[in-house]
């Protein structure tokens, strides 16, 4: 696997309203994004990947997935589930 890095837009507009209405309070990883943008790069990767190969998944992304694993306490399972269904984790990575 090798490394394109991406350009990190901000959250999609229909993302964004979904989730401020589904969380009219808000919730920890909204928040995270609100203030605190976007907390890895791809860059900060780039020495772990090959120059050649087939692209990897973003891994900004699966690290964020991890700390939000963690900070809920989730399995594996449970984190995968999390980022196919819950919007506050889908707003928290883009």
């Amino acid at each position: 696997m090798s490394l394109k890095p991406d350009i990190i837009g901000p959250v999609p507009q229909e993302t964004a309203r979904v989730a401020k209405a589904a969380c009219p309070k808000g919730s920890t990883f909204i928040q995270m994004r609100d203030e605190l943008g976007v907390l890895f790069q791809d860059e900060m990767f780039a020495d772990l990947f090959p120059k050649d190969g087939q692209p990897a998944l973003a891994p900004w992304k699966l690290a964020l997935v991890t700390l939000m694993q963690f900070a809920e306490g989730l399995s594996d399972r449970q984190a995968a589930e999390a980022v196919r269904t819950r919007i506050d984790w889908k707003y928290a990575l883009n």
